[in-house]
Parts: C-alpha cells; sequence; structure tokens
C-alpha cells in the first residue's frame, strides 16, 4: 500500500505519441487559447469601461467571462505543456490545483448562468420591479455566492481526497480529475463519494430548478404578453438558452464519463468530449454574447472603428 505522501507525481495515461503533428496539435491549441483571452478579455473590457453597460444582466455576463478565462486558463497552458513534453507527468500539487480550477469553473458557470436566467425573469415579468429588487447590493451578493460557494465545496473536497491512501499514481484522462484520483485509492471512499455526489447533484438540482421555475415564468408572460415583451424575451433568452445547453452537453458527459466506463468509445472521442466543456464553452460564450447582444454589438463596432483612424 501506498501512501498519499509518498505520490510525487501523477501519469496521465490518455496521451499517445503523435510524431510530428504534435507541433500543429500544439499551434491549434495555442491559437484556441489566444482566440479565448482576447475574445473574454475583449468583453470584460468593453463592460467595465462602458457606462451604458453597467447593468445587472452585463455584470453576470462580466462574471461569466472572467469564469472562461479562469477556467480556460486552468485547463490550456498545462495542456500546451503536455503535448510538447514525451514523458506525460504532472507533480501531485499541480494536479490538485488543477482539479481546484476544473471543478469550481464548472460549477461557477452552472450557478452564473442559473442567476442570469433569475434576472431574465426579474426583468421580462416583473419590469416594473426589477430596479427595486435588482439592487447593487444583491448583484455583488449573488455574483459572490456563484464564486465563494464553489471555491469552499472544492476546498473541503481537496481536504478530504488529498489525505487518501493511492495504490497507484496513473489517471486515464488529459487532466487531472477528482473521481480518477479517488480510483486510486486503496482505503474507503464512502464519504468522499457521498459528499461528491451531493455536492455534484446539490448544485445541478439547485440551479435546474431555478433555471426551469424562471423560464417556465417567463414562457407564461411571452404567450399572454404583447409582441414587444416576445421580442425582448427571445433577443435575451436565446444567447443565455444556447450557452445553457452547449454547457450542459459538455458537463453531462463529463460527469458520466467519470462515474462509468465508457472504454466502449473511441479514444480521441473520449478526449474530444471530455474537453468540451473547458474548450468550446469559453470560446462560444464571447463569441454568441458578442453578436446576439446589440449593446455590446455596437460597442465593440464602434472601439474597432475608433482603433481604425
Amino acid at each position: 500500500m501506498i501512501n498519499s505522501t509518498q505520490i510525487s507525481y501523477f501519469t496521465l495515461s490518455a496521451y499517445f505519441d503523435t510524431g510530428p503533428f504534435k507541433y500543429l496539435y500544439f499551434m491549434i491549441i495555442l491559437s484556441l487559447y489566444i482566440v479565448i483571452v482576447c475574445s473574454n478579455l475583449l468583453l470584460i473590457v468593453v463592460i467595465c469601461m462602458n457606462r451604458s453597460l453597467h447593468e445587472p444582466m452585463y455584470m453576470f455576463l462580466c462574471s461569466l467571462f472572467v469564469n472562461e478565462l479562469y477556467g480556460s486558463s486552468g485547463l490550456f497552458p498545462f495542456l500546451l505543456t503536455q503535448i510538447l513534453s514525451d514523458i506525460h507527468t504532472v507533480p501531485a500539487s499541480l494536479c490538485f490545483l488543477q482539479i481546484f480550477c476544473v471543478h469550481s469553473y464548472g460549477a461557477v458557470e452552472y450557478l452564473n448562468l442559473a442567476i442570469m436566467s433569475y434576472d431574465r425573469y426579474l426583468a421580462i415579468c416583473c419590469p416594473l420591479e426589477y430596479n427595486t429588487r435588482m439592487t447593487f447590493n444583491k448583484i455583488a451578493m449573488l455574483i459572490a455566492l456563484t464564486w465563494l460557494y464553489p471555491c469552499f465545496a472544492m476546498v473541503v473536497l481537496l481536504s478530504l481526497s488529498s489525505p487518501l491512501q493511492l495504490c497507484g499514481n496513473i489517471i486515464n484522462k488529459v487532466y487531472c480529475a477528482t473521481h480518477s484520483v479517488v480510483k486510486l485509492s486503496c482505503s474507503d471512499t464512502s464519504l468522499i463519494n457521498v459528499y461528491g455526489l451531493i455536492a455534484t447533484f446539490g448544485t445541478i438540482l439547485g440551479a435546474l430548478l431555478l433555471i426551469l421555475y424562471t423560464y417556465m415564468r417567463i414562457l407564461i408572460v411571452c404567450f399572454s404578453g404583447s409582441k414587444q415583451t416576445r421580442q425582448k424575451a427571445v433577443s435575451t433568452c436565446t444567447p443565455h438558452l444556447a450557452s445553457l445547453i452547449n454547457f450542459s452537453f459538455g458537463a453531462s458527459f463529463e460527469i458520466l464519463q467519470s462515474r462509468f466506463d465508457m472504454n466502449t468509445l473511441p479514444n480521441m472521442l473520449r478526449i474530444f468530449l471530455s474537453l468540451y466543456f473547458l474548450t468550446c464553452q469559453p470560446l462560444f460564450n464571447p463569441l454568441m454574447y458578442g453578436l446576439k447582444m446589440s449593446k455590446i454589438r455596437l460597442t465593440c463596432k464602434g472601439l474597432l472603428s475608433k482603433a481604425d483612424y
């Protein structure tokens, strides 16, 4: 039996030899990361610098874009290093740090999307009360909650998983994940498994119930309201729904893959789907909101036109 304190590194076995193509993969991943950083950073700056965008919806969007930078930065530099490396090992401390970043990113993303649905519900269903119910203090509290709760939950999870006695150090993934480390344990993992399930499905269920309730109320108002109300709902809810569906698809596969045996799927497909919610969502959100939200689109156009002069 090997104690966890003796494990100084983990080996990521999902990587395979790509020969000279590793430089091509490196450039593709690097280009994707640069686009993600630039697009999210641009929208954060646009929202922060433009007073007309200092509204609740755009504050929540700003929090969402910050989370995209946070999540992608927890993965992409690591991937770039591993692609060029011949030995795919990672120090245990760095592995646990990545676990914290990746899992907290996922929880913050889902909670942020849930709070954005609540904001849309107030704006569409209670327009006269919107400014009094969505105050600055409430916005700050909701944003703080979306960040602090996942971070606290991950601190508890890591405090349970890091002392585990491990019988191996091989993780069958391209990045570190909690359940992959827990499966290497020689000791009893019932407590951490129960906590992991409660934390994961508690977060998902709570956010999902809020999203379903708010959209049911929005649909009722749309069917009984004016054409202008329906247009407002479509223009602001479409990018949110698209983002929610996109993230839910990727996150659902990752949760299923961590809990069940997916070896029947081709290795490349498993790798792509496991990376989907960490790579496509940070690229998808700024493009979707940048193109669909007229205020953001027009502000970005104005900035670009000024840069031309």
